[in-house]
């Protein structure tokens, strides 16, 4: 691949991971109400998600979901109906004991692997995503390349892109912390209704 490929593939990604999505979402939720240090475990989780939709897309799962009409529908209905759950458990949460003190996402008893297990899920739980890589990618691709090549170039660059822009999400969403102490119920609220509204859309996707 040369260089000005690679350039174009990574403007591309860039673009992509700046378009508002849910895992965009979760980090900014996850930043505010956890801290930036936890919020690492839930970026990390989505990047492997990603990464997983890349491999599936590169091995031609994508291109079997666009043309089997039962498999995307099951999978829309298992992404949407989390992303509801999600949105739920966010609505109904306690308010977010945040205290304005650096350094206190330390005292959150958020348990790293729930964060990272979200992360990956709300990801991989999008079909969407999964046939977007599958039209996506093909653009780029240079006939003759192995797949490991392909996998670390088109994989390692979007997962690289994707880390960076939510865990500058989650960096900014500390400083909203003083407001959320005095609001922090109405924030739960419109987030879980924002989850909620992704999974409805989800629900009226078509190939």
């Amino acid at each position: 691949m040369s260089l000005e490929l690679w350039l174009v593939y990574l403007l591309a990604a860039i673009g992509l991971s700046l378009t508002p999505g849910p895992n965009g979402l979760l980090s900014l939720t996850h930043g505010a109400v956890f801290g930036f240090r936890l919020t690492i475990y839930t970026v990390f989780g989505g990047a492997l998600g990603f990464l997983i939709l890349i491999i599936a897309s590169l091995v031609g799962l994508g291109a079997l979901l666009a043309a089997s009409e039962e498999a995307f529908t099951v999978l829309k209905w298992v992404g949407a109906a989390y992303l509801v759950y999600l949105g739920f458990r966010t609505w109904r949460a306690p308010p977010p004991l945040i205290s304005t003190i650096p350094g206190c996402d330390k005292m959150n008893t958020a348990r790293p692997l729930r964060l990272f297990s979200q992360g990956f899920l709300v990801a991989v739980s999008n079909p969407k995503g999964l046939i977007f890589f599958a039209a996506f990618l093909p653009q780029f691709m240079v006939a003759g390349m192995s797949f490991p090549v392909q996998l670390a170039i088109f994989g390692g660059t979007f997962v690289i892109v994707e880390v960076v822009y939510e865990l500058l999400l989650a960096q900014a969403a500390q400083k909203i912390a003083p407001w959320l102490a005095r609001h922090g119920r109405w924030f739960n609220r419109a987030t879980g209704g924002m989850f909620v509204g992704i999974g409805v859309a989800m629900t009226a996707m078509s190939r």
